[in-house]
């Protein structure tokens, strides 16, 4: 199910380049929303907003707001150095709870996580079952989607695992506006459609060794 890119792919940015990409935007958008008191140029109001359209945001509402969760999806979504780590086989193995509703998606990355040397707790379609499994495994981290099939979200869950026993999170989830509003409860945020190498880069992030 995951997308592999195609084999002719031509240059590939670094994890380092993505990185300082994502550093200069931002730089460059908190230094013109403090500047301007919020009222950008026109110019950098269309740029802000096509940029936002990507990942699918409202736009129709301040640039201040527009920007809050555009800067948290790219910073958590940016890969990170630890990439490295993953093609030199440098990433500790975790215990990885994962809870996602779709079957088929929930089966794949539970194949995808094992096959990379990482144990798998569940996967769980609702954050009940999940809940319940937290309180029984030592858990170093959980994959959560968003939207589950119970009445508790991916976000209730992750206060949950947070709170009560510091599970560090991930987010996997195709509704970036919840997973930009919640993005400071998350270690990295992985966003539908994604491939295999994004999962186990963000993955990466926790488990570096050094």
């Amino acid at each position: 199910m995951f997308d592999r890119p195609p084999p002719s792919t031509p240059e590939v940015p670094s994890a380092d380049d993505v990185a300082d990409s994502v550093e200069r935007l931002c730089r460059l958008y908190d230094t013109r929303l403090v500047e301007t008191g919020g009222n950008l140029s026109p110019e950098d109001a269309r740029e802000l907003n096509a940029m936002a359209a990507i990942y699918d945001l409202d736009t129709d509402r301040p640039s201040t707001e527009v920007w809050r969760d555009l800067r948290a999806v790219v910073t958590r979504q940016a890969p990170r150095p630890a990439e490295d780590a993953v093609l030199r086989g440098e990433v500790e193995a975790l215990t990885l709870l994962v809870v996602e509703d779709d079957a088929e998606v929930a089966a794949d990355l539970t194949e995808l996580l094992t096959e990379a040397g990482h144990s798998v707790v569940g996967p769980f379609h609702s954050a009940a079952a999940a809940e319940a499994a937290a309180a029984l495994h030592h858990i170093d981290a959980a994959l959560l989607d968003i939207n589950l099939s119970d009445e508790m979200t991916g976000v209730e869950l992750a206060k949950v695992l947070t709170g009560r026993w510091d599970v560090r999170v991930i987010f996997i989830s195709g509704d970036v506006t919840a997973a930009a509003r919640h993005a400071d409860m998350a270690e990295a945020l992985v966003l539908k459609p994604y491939t295999g190498p994004q999962i186990l880069e963000a993955v990466a992030r926790l488990g570096h060794k050094g």
